[in-house]
């Protein structure tokens, strides 16, 4: 009978793939664990259990042969369908503080699945659970999955989903519950079980449902990772009922999969393209502008040949890695200047096309001001025309494009850039070639500037951001490697100073702006880098950090390297300036702004809090001349396969 039931166990979904199936099933292994690191490895069979814990009169079966308590075991549960999806659907990891609701499916993806594809990535909290599959996906090009323990867990959740909902980032998240109230033990399980349990996250999520049978959790699993994964990308929200995840199944062979197959993105109309390439062939001062515009490298190179073939300066707003620093076009830095003077503006996937044009005064009454020409053309090409949502306001102020285009940008490049080309006479290559040494004279005054400014402070204690990622820079610009934190807070020194060059180099911002997002995130790309054979590094915020310090304990579990680089000015800084600002203006003690702001007395000792969770560390770092040792021996961690961290004390930004 027991081996019986572990046939069924590796058997029963064998004809339930339609022909169409994305990826094969995998013979699971029969008794796995994982070890303290996360990493799979087969156990040793055991006969008897040691023999102070066996009665002699009363003793324990066998496990190789069957007992009277079989009747009570399940052979076939409905979790090792669910995981046979993930596998469908190309899910390599699944992101998970424990929890009762989804017990099934954890047991099933560690025992039938073998924590192989997907494995388990073990977190200390359902915000960092689903942070880490926002950066992953923002580096491998694929969603990755995480669970949360229904109501409880899924309100943890949710400033991460939020954050990946404002990003535009695919993401599967499945959430554990007990809708049959005649189920629910007593106590716990009706404080955390929902009748609704979608709506908690459904005003940031692209789709939720939740499941009645397992044909239903079939279909509507691949229709969530179909939705989340079409432009506009977006989490959804698959309920997974306990029940269904424990009973067996009744008719295994009934059951059916939709082929998993990803959607190609929205192209946009001919017709739309061709006016627009005649505007910019036509314009004397084009002007490209690129937020969420580049995921792949292709995309990044079709960008580039239309901003060569136009001879057009493009400004990156860095919610993505958009094109190249070093590319004399590149005048990210000299948008002001730039949208002044500009006839035509191309936006690509701008996520605030007023705010391109125009701007709200950070003063009393919050006056606006046009900070583009009253007359300039405006193109814009985006998938937030196709869809949205009302109640979360991250549209932003609605701006009437004078060329409104409804579809993907990256996709919508090739066909732009010909018929750009189409349009384009011998005479007009002449006068846009004539723009280029002026181009280049801009980028070169630009980036000289940026380095001028860099030296202010240079020797300072505590160490200047300037230093700071430029002595990150200095260490890892002979490796492969890539920046998975965003730079705001920094100054975007590294955008204004390094040479980044491929789409995978930067991870871009968070979203929504969530604090609590960067350690977590950093850890999801670090992980899909490490999949690549890419050497991952974060500028990680202190006030950040705190708020989901249990990130570094993942990294150290499974042996995720990476290296971060602490930029602790001790401080709440952003709020800190808010603060003094409300006080300056009411003239009222502006240097009270540090109350409640400040992130000392007691310093955080970050390195002996990484040490604790068992990551390398260093610092706290405050003498300039001992930063560039320091991050050369956290170098010699990573490179060998583990993540390391050191402490560096720095001025506010």
């Amino acid at each position: 009978m027991a081996s019986n039931r572990v046939r069924d166990r590796r058997t029963f979904l064998k004809g339930a793939l339609t022909a169409g199936a994305a990826v094969a099933l995998t013979r699971p292994v029969r008794t796995q664990a994982s070890d303290p690191h996360g990493e799979t490895t087969v156990s040793r069979a055991i006969d008897t259990p040691h023999g102070a814990l066996i009665d002699a009169e009363r003793p324990l079966p066998s496990l190789s042969e069957p007992s009277a308590t079989d009747a009570a075991h399940i052979g076939n549960p409905g979790s090792d369908f669910m995981v046979d999806l993930l596998r469908v659907a190309g899910i390599d990891y699944v992101a998970a503080m424990p929890g009762s609701t989804f017990r099934g499916l954890h047991e099933s993806i560690i025992n039938y699945g073998g924590n192989r594809a997907p494995q388990l990535i073990e977190c200390t909290h359902e915000e960092i659970s689903a942070a880490i599959a926002h950066g992953y996906a923002k580096v491998a090009g694929k969603p990755m999955a995480c669970m949360v323990h229904s109501t409880v867990g899924l309100q943890h959740a949710s400033m991460a989903i939020y954050n990946a909902w404002c990003d535009r980032v695919p993401m599967m998240v499945i959430a554990g519950n007990i809708a049959d109230t005649s189920k629910r033990r007593n106590g716990i399980e009706w404080y955390h079980t929902a009748q609704d349990l979608g709506v908690l996250v459904r005003d940031f999520t692209k789709w939720d449902d939740a499941p009645v049978s397992l044909q239903h959790y079939a279909e509507s699993f691949v229709r969530a990772y179909t939705m989340s994964v079409t432009p506009p990308m977006e989490p959804v929200l698959i309920v997974a009922d306990a029940e269904l995840q424990e009973r067996p199944l009744d008719n295994p062979a009934q059951l059916a999969v939709p082929a998993v197959r990803r959607p190609a993105p929205p192209v946009a109309d001919p017709q739309a393209l061709a006016s627009a390439a005649a505007w910019l062939c036509d314009a004397t001062a084009p002007v490209i502008v690129v937020d969420r515009t580049v995921r792949t490298r292709k995309g990044m190179s079709d960008l580039v040949k239309l901003a060569e073939t136009l001879n057009a300066p493009v400004v990156d707003l860095l919610s993505r890695m958009n094109f190249p620093t070093n590319h004399y076009l590149n005048s990210t830095w000299r948008q002001r200047a730039l949208l002044e003077q500009a006839d035509v503006i191309l936006a690509l996937e701008v996520g605030d096309l007023w705010g391109v044009t125009g701007t709200v005064k950070d003063l009393i009454g919050r006056p606006w001001v046009h900070t583009a020409r009253l007359d300039v053309k405006v193109i814009s090409i985006t998938t937030a025309y196709l869809y949205g949502k009302s109640n979360m306001q991250d549209a932003q102020r609605y701006a009437s494009a004078d060329l409104p285009i409804a579809a993907d940008s990256e996709a919508s490049l090739p066909d732009l850039r010909e018929r750009v080309q189409q349009r384009m006479t011998s005479a007009r290559r002449t006068v846009l070639r004539e723009r280029t040494p002026k181009l280049r004279e801009a980028f070169d005054a630009m980036r000289a500037a940026d380095r001028q400014a860099a030296t202010l402070g240079w020797d300072a204690s505590p160490i200047s951001t300037a230093r700071l990622c430029q002595e990150v820079w200095h260490a890892i610009r002979g490796e492969n490697w890539a920046l998975v934190s965003p730079t705001y807070s920094v100054s975007h020194w590294p955008q204004r100073l390094w040479d980044i060059s491929e789409p995978y180099q930067f991870i871009g911002a968070e979203g929504g702006y969530g604090v609590g997002y960067g350690a977590p995130a950093a850890v999801g790309a670090a992980l899909a880098h490490r999949d690549a054979g890419r050497i991952a590094v974060s500028i990680q915020n202190d006030g950040d950090l705190m708020t989901a310090p249990g990130a570094l304990w993942t990294l150290a579990h499974h042996r995720i390297p990476l290296l971060m680089v602490m930029h602790n000015n001790r401080a709440y800084h952003q709020e800190a300036m808010h603060v003094q600002r409300m006080a300056d203006r009411r003239d009222r003690h502006p240097e009270n702004g540090t109350v409640g702001t400040l992130l000392s007395g007691p310093d955080i000792d970050f390195a002996r809090m990484a040490q604790s969770m068992g990551v390398w560390a260093e610092g706290p770092v405050s003498r300039p001349e001992d930063l560039g040792p320091a991050l050369a021996r956290a170098l010699t961690i990573v490179k060998r396969g583990e993540p390391a961290l050191i402490d560096v004390v720095t001025q506010p930004r």
